[in-house]
């Protein structure tokens, strides 16, 4: 249909993997804040960044739960 999108419903505390690897070599990342920006952390070396959510739709290959849901 005309005029609806889709956004993929994110929630904070998962984990994604991305197209490219970070320079370390890490390629997933942990979700600290959800919303029209996405706060993250890499999963390897602890390097946070923020990306907008569109960007993130994009990059993103997969989404898993955290294997721990107490630490986020």
């Amino acid at each position: 249909m005309q005029g609806q999108f889709f956004l993929y419903p994110y929630q904070e505390g998962q984990i994604v993997t991305m197209k490219k690897n970070h320079p370390c070599g890490g390629k997933k990342w942990k979700l600290l804040r959800v919303g029209a920006e996405v706060l993250m952390v890499c999963e390897t070396c602890g390097h946070k960044m923020s990306m907008k959510r569109s960007a993130l739709e994009k990059a993103c290959t997969k989404v898993e739960e955290s294997q721990d849901p107490q630490k986020i």
